[in-house]
């Protein structure tokens, strides 16, 4: 094998001593199959800069290939607004908690709770991300937990059951704006879906003859339409299942906007969906105050609260329809059995007649429902 030599150094520059030393640092890295030359140059190599947070912010947003392409538009556009211009040039290895505490507190005084909420997980994924990469060895955004305060929960306003029968005559007799948009209001009443899931929806998703809506996980986006790609709110498929009178609704929808891809297209350009507002601007037209009486979201308070009245369906049953979130696997898993959509199928039948036997007058959940168990009405209970 070739020889190769190895310097310490001039004397007096460097002593016997130091040289010493280093002779034995090379004969432990010989021992451990380490080439010294090599060790030594790769020390004098100058050190790539260090990556900055706005960096490895960017390379953490690309990693992600599993978002929707709006989810990823709307997380950059907040990357840019709240976290680059306060920590984006910082080295992410000179990042401390008191950097990310300062960063959340001065979006909190903005009195934006819920973006400060969100950016405080972005952060800990973000930092997580650096983590594994080898950027860091600790993440200091792990324990941000109370640094700010909650966001504060919206709730929608919502009708008493009591009034469903002046609701029902009101919605009926509408005539201030385009029959489609009376037929959202009643679909809306019927099915209690969000907004995004109604304004976006495409005739492709109804299955008539099993009477489903099979909502999307995501839809294929509209071109010059804000969240179009948005299907169900919690990313996963959402079966619907439609009600007599929802079908009945439908195909007379079908009537107005069948030969269309969307459902609810817009008043002046079918390609595009009817607007955000429209369902509340409807009621405003009948008289009602969106902000403190009722909103089309608030109908799905309403159906909640005479299903659960009743005493006919199981709480995960009612859960399930409304398509609220499930975090625990093996329960999320259980509700998805078959049996639990013949119990919603029944129990979307149930509401409906609930809603046309409240036409003449009020009738309670729990009534309605007795009547059902003493005169043997064949739903399929929990």
């Amino acid at each position: 094998r070739k020889e190769s030599r190895l310097g310490l150094g001039t004397y007096p520059d460097v002593s016997l001593a130091d040289a010493r030393q280093q002779r034995d640092g090379i004969r432990k890295l010989l021992a451990q199959n380490i080439n010294p030359a090599r060790q030594r140059a790769a020390e004098k190599a100058p050190r790539s800069p260090e990556k900055s947070f706005r960096d490895v912010a960017l390379d953490w947003h690309k990693s992600n290939r599993t978002w929707s392409e709006n989810h990823a538009t709307r997380l950059l556009a907040s990357m840019n607004n709240h976290l680059f211009p306060v920590i984006g040039p910082l080295p992410v290895t000179e990042l401390k908690p008191r950097h990310f505490i300062d960063l959340l507190k001065g979006i909190e005084k903005k009195g934006l709770l819920e973006v400060a909420a969100r950016t405080r997980q972005h952060l800990c994924n973000i930092m997580r991300y650096a983590v594994h990469q080898e950027l860091i060895e600790h993440n200091p955004a792990a324990n941000l937990d109370g640094i700010i305060a909650p966001p504060v929960k919206r709730h929608y306003p919502a009708l008493p059951l009591e009034q469903l029968p002046e609701l029902l005559t009101r919605i009926e007799d509408y005539r201030q704006g385009r029959e489609l948009t009376r037929l959202a209001v009643s679909l809306t009443l019927h099915l209690f879906i969000r907004s995004s899931e109604l304004r976006f929806a495409r005739w492709s998703e109804i299955d008539f003859r099993n009477h489903i809506w099979t909502i999307p996980a995501t839809r294929k986006a509209i071109p010059g339409v804000r969240y179009s790609g948005r299907g169900a709110k919690m990313r996963t498929p959402h079966i619907v299942p439609l009600s007599r009178q929802a079908i009945a609704i439908l195909r007379q929808i079908q009537e107005i906007s069948g030969h269309q891809v969307l459902i609810f297209p817009g008043a002046h350009n079918p390609y595009k969906p009817m607007c955000e507002n429209t369902v509340n601007k409807a009621l405003r037209l009948m008289g009602y105050d969106t902000k403190n009486d009722i909103c089309g979201h608030g109908f799905r308070a309403m159906a909640c609260s005479a299903l659960m009245e009743s005493s006919l369906w199981l709480q995960d049953a009612v859960e399930r329809q409304m398509s609220h979130q499930e975090r625990n696997s093996v329960r999320a898993a259980y509700i998805h059995k078959a049996k639990y959509l013949d119990a919603r199928q029944a129990m979307m039948q149930w509401w409906s007649d609930y809603l046309d036997m409240n036409r003449e007058g009020y009738v309670a959940p729990y009534v309605y429902a007795r009547e059902c168990r003493e005169h043997a009405v064949n739903f399929i209970i929990g």
